[in-house]
C-alpha cells in the first residue's frame, strides 16, 4: 500500500530534528517505568499509602502501556502517526501532572494507568515516524540511536529522580516529565507525517482481545514479585492471557483486515527480532533491577550514585547501536543476533560474579560488555521487525517491538526478583536462626530488612549485615544465571529461525 507523507521528503536537517524529538520521547516514556521507584518511600509516607497500593502505583504504568501499544500503533496507522502521537503527549502530561494536584494513593494509582495509556500512544508512534522518515539505506543510523534511548531510558530515570528528590520533594518526579511533555507536544507538530492512504475499518474485536491477552500475560508476571510463580492468580492470569492470545491469533487469521497480519510471525527476519528484543530486555531490566539494590544496600550508595555508576553501560551501548546495521548487512541478521546475545550472556555471567567486596571497576567492565551485547542486537531487532512489513503497517510493528519490550522487562524484573529472593532466604537463614521471631522474619525477607535489624542489634549486629550482605550477592549471582539461561534460549531460538527460509 502506499503511504501519504508531507508534500516534500524531508530534508537532512528535518531528518536529524525529527530523530531528536522522537528519541526524547521514547525516552521518558522508558523512564517512567523506573523513575516512580527512587520515590516511593517518600510518596508512601507522605500519603500512607499501603505496600499493596504501592505496588499498584509502580506496576499499573507498565500494565496499561503493554496491554494498548498494540491497538495504539494500528490507531497512528490508521488515523495519522503525528497526531496519535501529539494526543499521546497531552495524555501523558495530564497523567503525570494530576498526582501534584491529586495527592492520595487512589489518585495516583489512577494518574499512573492514564500516563500509561499516553506512552502506549506515543511509543510505536515515534518509531514509525522515524521509519517513514528516512529512506530504506538511511534508517539503521536512525533506528540506532532510537535503540540505544530506549535501551537505557530506565537508567536515564533513575538518575532524574534522584538528582530531583536531592532538591525537591517526590511531587518532582512527576512535574518535571509533566512539564517535558508539554515542550515535546509543541516540537513534535513540526515533524513529518505519515498513515496508510487506504485504510481498512479499525479491528475493534482483534484490538480488544490483544489488549486482554497482553495485558492478563503482563499482570501475571507482575505479580511474582508478591505472589510466587506457583499462586494460583499468576497461574491463571498467565493462563488466561494464553487463551485468549490463541483467540487473537485465530480470529486474525480469519479476518480480512486484521489488526495485526500474524502471519508476519512465519517471517524468520520478523520473529527473530521479536524474540531478539524480548530477551534483551528481560536482561536488562533484570539486571538493573538487581543491581539498583546491590549498589545501594551492599556498596552503600546513594540512589543518584547507583544510577550514575551504571551509566558505563552506554560507553559500548551507544556505539555499537550506530555500526548494528552495517553488521547485519556484512555478516546477516542470524549472525549478529546470536554473536550479540551471546555478549549479553557473558554480560550476566560477569554482573553474577560481583561480590560484596567487589570494586567499581569489575561492576563498570560488566556492564559495558552487557551494553555491547545489548547495542550490537537491539537496533537489528527493531529494523528486523520494521523492514518486513509494508509501510502501512508502521505503526503495527513498531507496537509489536515495544509490547515485546515491555513484556521481556516484566519478565526480566519478576525472574530476578523470585530467584534472588529464594536465594537470599535460603543463604541467610543460618545467620538468622537464633533471633527473634518477628527480626527472623524481617531478616529473612529482605536484605533491606536484615540490615534495619542488624541497625538495632549493637555490636553483633555487624555479623549479621555481612552474612546478609553475602547471602544478597549469592542470590544475585544465582537470578543472572537464570537470566543468562533465558537467553541462552534465546539465542537458540534465533539460530534455529535463521534457518528457515526467508519469507517475503
Amino acid at each position: 500500500m502506499r503511504m501519504q507523507l508531507e508534500p516534500a521528503t524531508p530534508s537532512a536537517g528535518r531528518r536529524a530534528w525529527t530523530v531528536g524529538v522522537m528519541c526524547t520521547a521514547v525516552g521518558l516514556v522508558i523512564a517512567m517505568v523506573t523513575i516512580v521507584n527512587a520515590a516511593l518511600p517518600a510518596l508512601a509516607a507522605d500519603t500512607g499509602a499501603s505496600q499493596a497500593e504501592q505496588t499498584w502505583i509502580v506496576d499499573v504504568y507498565t500494565l496499561v502501556l503493554a496491554a494498548l501499544v498494540l491497538p495504539a500503533g494500528a490507531l497512528g496507522d490508521r488515523h495519522g502517526r503525528r497526531g496519535v502521537l501529539v494526543a499521546g503527549l497531552v495524555v501523558f502530561a495530564f497523567g503525570c501532572a494530576a498526582p501534584v494536584f491529586f495527592g492520595t494513593s487512589t489518585w495516583l494509582i489512577v494518574a499512573r494507568a492514564v500516563t500509561g495509556l499516553g506512552a502506549a500512544m506515543i511509543m510505536p508512534a515515534t518509531l514509525s515516524i522515524i521509519n517513514a522518515s528516512f529512506p530504506p539505506e538511511r534508517r539503521g543510523r536512525a533506528i540506532g540511536i532510537w535503540a540505544a534511548v530506549a535501551g537505557i531510558g530506565g537508567l536515564g530515570g533513575l538518575v532524574l529522580a534522584g538528582v530531583l528528590l536531592e532538591h525537591f520533594s517526590w511531587h518532582s518526579v512527576f512535574l518535571a516529565p509533566a512539564v517535558l511533555s508539554v515542550v515535546l507536544v509543541a516540537a513534535s507538530l513540526t515533524v513529518p507525517t505519515s498513515r496508510d492512504r487506504h485504510p481498512h475499518a479499525f479491528d475493534t474485536a482483534g484490538a480488544m482481545l490483544s489488549a486482554l491477552a497482553i495485558g492478563a500475560v503482563v499482570f501475571g508476571i507482575l505479580r511474582v514479585a508478591d505472589l510466587g510463580w506457583g499462586h494460583g492468580l499468576v497461574l491463571g492470569s498467565i493462563a488466561a492471557g494464553l487463551v485468549l492470545g490463541g483467540l487473537f491469533v485465530v480470529f486474525e487469521l480469519r479476518s480480512a483486515a486484521p489488526l495485526l497480519d500474524v502471519r508476519l510471525f512465519g517471517n524468520a527476519a520478523f520473529a527473530t527480532g521479536s524474540v531478539s528484543v524480548t530477551v534483551q530486555f528481560t536482561a536488562a531490566f533484570g539486571m538493573f533491577f538487581a543491581l539498583a539494590q546491590y549498589l545501594q544496600l551492599v556498596q552503600g550508595y546513594s540512589a543518584l550514585d547507583s544510577g550514575l555508576a551504571l551509566w558505563p553501560v552506554a560507553v559500548t551501548l551507544f556505539p555499537l547501536s550506530l555500526v548494528s546495521s552495517p553488521l547485519v548487512r556484512r555478516f546477516g541478521l542470524r549472525v549478529v543476533t546470536c554473536g550479540g546475545l551471546a555478549v549479553v550472556v557473558a554480560g550476566m555471567v560477569l554482573i553474577g560474579r560481583l561480590g560484596a567486596d567487589s570494586g567499581y571497576l569489575a561492576l563498570a567492565v560488566a556492564v559495558c560488555v552487557l551494553g555491547a551485547g545489548i547495542g550490537v542486537t537491539a537496533p537489528a531487532a527493531t529494523s528486523a521487525i520494521l523492514d518486513n512489513v509494508a509501510p502501512s503497517q508502521y505503526g503495527v510493528a513498531s507496537a509489536v517491538n515495544d509490547a515485546t519490550r515491555e513484556v521481556g522487562a516484566a519478565l526480566g524484573i519478576a525472574l530476578v526478583g523470585s530467584v534472588l529472593s529464594a536465594a537470599y532466604t535460603g543463604s541467610v537463614a543460618s545467620a538468622t536462626v537464633l533471633l527473634a521471631p518477628a527480626a527472623r522474619e524481617a531478616a529473612d525477607g529482605s536484605l533491606a530488612g536484615a540490615l534495619a535489624v542488624a541497625a538495632g542489634s549493637g555490636p553483633a549486629g555487624a555479623q549479621l549485615a555481612a552474612a546478609a550482605r553475602d547471602a544478597f550477592t549469592r542470590g544475585m549471582g544465582i537470578s543472572m544465571l537464570a537470566l543468562a539461561a533465558v537467553v541462552v534460549a534465546g539465542t537458540l531460538a534465533a539460530a534455529a529461525l535463521g534457518r528457515r527460509k526467508r519469507r517475503p
